[in-house]
């Protein structure tokens, strides 16, 4: 085996490494050194990898190790503490740290910037970014952080203010000053371990190591759909350190899992044919993780190739493959209030058009990982999923045990956006525990996560919409088939929150809406954020904008003609309360509207909060008084970078007056705390709820005793909204969801049509920390702009044209314009201190409202996305096959 030696952090070192490794794996496997993050590699693209290499920035999966003999390597652990806690104060301080993945790379770009005195300029910096790929925040807190962090360094270490650069802005109908300060509800608290995400230090499950451990890799299928003959597995079993391969033959409970629909194989079986080219086939279990990536290409797979059903009119033409047993199509929602042939009929002005929307990647930047012990005679999982005790359930039926010995602890993860609801890769890690006795971690690949993981839905929505001569809704009807892929995975829930949400906020007193979900042999897609709204949002905004030009008048005035308020019907027939604030958000933004007319465009949405639909939302919290003063905080929910935790430990400072620097914050699978996913917006507004509860039963306590007498207690906290009932529910008033949020935005543009910045005025209810809030906002309407101008992922035959993250289309800092957020708060009691979803809403009107400018700049309508031959599209070809990013500031090429 050869070995490399060069200095790690200022240290002489010399590994071993096999051939074919690059220098990110040796640095974390062989090394030990994890601040450096497997985001893409061996693509080189995400920049998770960077380290200083003579001190100069580069891509370590990039590298082989050979390179770097003799050479000096410096990872974050080895950059001046000085200067890492500066970098690290400044990043918290910012806003720039949300689910942290991304963050230790960016650091070390950050501290190179530093060192040359190149931090002063905005332009400059979000250049020198363009290696880097942040999901989560929108890349305006990392600007300003390393802005900071390189004054602050200039004046020897002291900071200008301990405020955000930006600060946060309330509309004047809050009623507030820009943020109420301190560490107790309404206050930007410190993000939850910030210091530790900065700095590398908070281990996501491929940081984790126990001893013992094992390492998995999936075999994945080699078609969308075959039928699998044979899987040969001596060529990998005759491989170094490979230990086992599993097969579906090895499964003692049950094979298909499901969030609603148990459809979904963990293993295909020999005999079985394949719905998909994310379709798991067999686990390969070795010493090392290279050794069980390079044995898992070794396994010969036999499948007979079959025609796939690639799009939802083959899947739904007579004679068509039946995907599942029941069929191809898996679900239709449908309801109707009113007349709408009638009123369409007599309306002034009709409109009728075809919307589309593609296949979109959620691109987290952390890639599915799991790791599992044996434990008890069952197993303990740390799992990065959405829902500890949906991971729970299906991973206990796959082992066949009962459900208390499988014991899921949240690894906080590095990024989801609701592609990690459904499993991934928990159930095949923890049998492996199971049979092997050992534990053992499986970490995916890039290329296999966006081949596993279900997708945002494509969408082809027919709208037939109506109004009268002064340009009020008269009618709609709606017709959404919608591309669910192999599995169900949650698609019938989008589709029915598509139906649900088609008429977006406005009044229309007739509606005919049907959507149909189809299987297809297509990637699986499920949850993403925005869960359908986004799409239907981008097709009645669109119309709102073609009747406004029929009636002769602007985006803002028709929009303020058909507003929702309350006492008036949501589309699905539910009366609207106090609590429905989306004409505050409309009025925030009408004066920048206004003064800009014919460069702009304006787009209002609505995102339910909670499941709802007949279904019962739940959050439970449980604080436990530890030795020592401290409070533990548990709850079901996930912690993925909008912030959780840390609103938790406000919600408890708030009410019981102790520090929040005492409490540490957790999900796990306990009974008593089960929530259920962690989907739809809803736990920030369930989880304050009962906090709430939870620490008020504290604080009873504290009344009469010190904190330190009550060890050993647990407090604990459930709140239960169980109000609703699903779309074309025969009732007078049909509660479909708890409570909305609201948002009106608008994009303005320069005069060649680049967008010059984005006005995003947003209902939140209660900002519990404002700041996170404007984080949320700031990252959605970046994924938002991407959504309507750039993103897709394409397939042909079934599979992703490409599963290179540089091919995703996801925009760069340089190529995203301003974001000026303004948080309304119209609270709804509903939710804790009267707070409403935000994680979604960010994107819900951003697409419409950049289709808007651009026809206000050219006067095309575009009704399909991307818009990739729009003015402002990073796709758009300029000078031949050349592509050119028009987005914010300067061209790139």
């Amino acid at each position: 085996m050869p070995t490399v030696s060069f200095t790690l952090n200022g240290r002489p070192t010399t590994v071993p490494y096999e051939d074919g490794m690059h220098l990110l794996e040796v640095l974390r496997e062989e090394c030990g050194v994890v601040s450096a993050k497997d985001g893409c590699a061996p693509q080189g693209v995400c920049g998770c990898c960077t380290v200083l290499v003579d001190g100069r920035p580069a891509l370590a999966c990039l590298k082989k190790p050979a390179e770097v003999a003799g050479r000096s390597v410096v990872t974050l652990e080895g950059i001046p503490e000085a200067e890492r806690a500066l970098l690290a104060r400044a990043f918290v301080q910012e806003g720039a740290v949300q689910c942290g993945y991304c963050t230790p790379g960016i650091m070390v770009r950050a501290s190179s910037l530093l060192e040359r005195g190149k931090t002063g300029d905005r332009d400059a910096v979000s250049h020198a970014l363009g290696g880097h790929i942040c999901r989560c925040t929108g890349y305006r807190g990392i600007v300003d952080a390393i802005r900071s962090a390189g004054e602050a360094w200039e004046a020897g270490g002291a900071f200008a203010s301990d405020e955000p650069r930006r600060g946060v802005r309330f509309a004047a109908a809050a009623g507030r000053a820009d943020g109420d300060g301190g560490s107790g509800v309404g206050g930007s608290a410190p993000r939850y371990r910030g210091l530790e995400y900065a700095l590398g230090a908070k281990p996501y499950v491929a940081d984790m190591r126990v001893p013992g451990m094992r390492h998995g890799a999936v075999v994945l299928a080699p078609h969308p759909r075959a039928r699998v003959r044979a899987i040969d597995a001596a060529p990998a079993l005759a491989m170094p350190g490979v230990e086992r391969v599993l097969t579906a033959a090895d499964v003692p409970g049950e094979r298909l899992v499901g969030l609603v629909v148990a459809d979904w194989p963990v293993f295909v079986a020999v005999g079985e044919t394949t719905r998909c080219v994310g379709d798991v086939l067999a686990l390969v279990v070795a010493d090392s993780q290279f050794h069980a990536r390079q044995a898992a290409k070794a396994v010969r797979v036999e499948a007979e190739a079959l025609e796939p059903v690639t799009s939802p009119e083959a899947a739904l033409a007579p004679g068509a493959p039946a995907i599942h047993p029941g069929g191809n199509l898996l679900e239709v929602t449908a309801f109707t209030r009113g007349d709408a042939d009638a009123a369409l009929a007599a309306s002034a002005h009709v409109v009728s058009r075809t919307f589309t929307t593609q296949r979109i990647e959620h691109a987290f930047m952390e890639t599915e990982a799991c790791l599992a012990l044996p434990e008890g005679g069952g197993v303990r999982v740390y799992s990065q999923g959405q829902g500890v005790h949906d991971d729970q359930r299906q991973i206990a039926a796959v082992l066949g045990v009962a459900r208390e010995r499988v014991a899921v602890e949240l690894v906080a993860n590095g990024g989801a956006f609701g592609g990690k609801e459904d499993l991934s890769i928990q159930a095949q890690t923890a049998l492996a525990a199971l049979l092997l006795g050992a534990p053992v971690r499986v970490v995916l690949t890039r290329e296999q996560s966006i081949l596993l993981h279900p997708k945002r839905h494509p969408l082809t929505m027919e709208y037939t919409v109506g109004c009268d001569a002064g340009g009020r809704l008269t009618a709609a009807r709606v017709r959404i088939v919608g591309d669910t892929g192999a599995y169900a995975s949650v698609g019938a829930k989008v589709l029915e929150r598509a139906a649900g949400h088609s008429c977006g906020p406005y009044r229309v007193p007739a509606v005919d809406v049907e959507a149909r979900t189809v299987y297809t042999n297509n990637p699986p897609s499920g949850a993403m954020r925005g869960f359908g709204v986004c799409q239907t949002a981008f097709a009645v905004e669109g119309c709102l904008d073609l009747l406004a030009e029929r009636v002769g008048l602007d985006g803002y005035d028709i929009r303020e003609r058909n507003i929702l308020g309350p006492g008036d019907r949501f589309a699905t027939g539910q009366i609207m309360t106090a609590a429905c604030g989306i004409r505050a958000t409309l009025e925030a933004v009408r004066d920048v509207y206004k003064a800009n007319a014919g460069r702009a465009g304006i787009a209002c949405g609505i995102k339910n909060t909670g499941i709802g639909n007949g279904l019962a939302d739940t959050g439970r919290v449980r604080i436990r008084v530890e030795p020592g003063g401290r409070l533990e905080v548990l709850t079901g929910f996930t912690e993925m970078g909008q912030g959780l935790f840390t609103i938790l430990r406000q919600v408890v400072h708030e009410e019981t007056g102790i520090a929040p620097k005492t409490m540490t914050v957790a999900a796990r699978s306990e009974p008593d705390v089960e929530c259920g996913m962690t989907t739809a917006s809803r736990a920030t507004a369930l989880a304050t709820m009962a906090a709430q509860r939870a620490a008020r039963a504290l604080a009873a306590d504290l009344a009469t005793a010190p904190l330190a007498e009550l060890a050993g207690r647990e407090y604990r906290g459930e709140y239960v909204c169980d109000i609703t009932v699903p779309p074309g529910t025969k009732v007078d008033n049909p509660v479909t969801h708890m409570t909305f949020g609201y948002a009106t935005q608008v994009v303005l543009l320069h005069e060649d049509g680049r967008i010059a910045k984005v006005v995003a005025a947003h209902d939140v209810g209660r900002a519990i920390n404002p700041l996170a809030c404007v984080q949320q906002i700031e990252g959605a309407v970046h994924m938002g702009l991407g959504y309507a101008l750039s993103e897709e992922l394409p397939c042909r035959q079934g599979r992703p044209v490409s599963t290179r993250m540089r091919d995703l289309g996801i925009l760069s800092a340089a190529q995203t314009p301003e974001v000026e957020v303004i948080l309304v708060e119209v609270p709804d009691p509903v939710g804790g201190y009267g707070a409403k979803g935000v994680g979604e809403i960010g994107l819900v009107p951003t697409a419409a409202a950049v289709a808007g400018a651009m026809a206000a700049f050219d006067g095309v309508r575009r009704t399909a996305l991307p818009m990739t031959d729009a003015p402002a599209s990073p796709r758009r070809r300029v000078g031949g096959d050349k592509r050119a990013g028009v987005v914010g500031g300067r061209v790139t090429r």
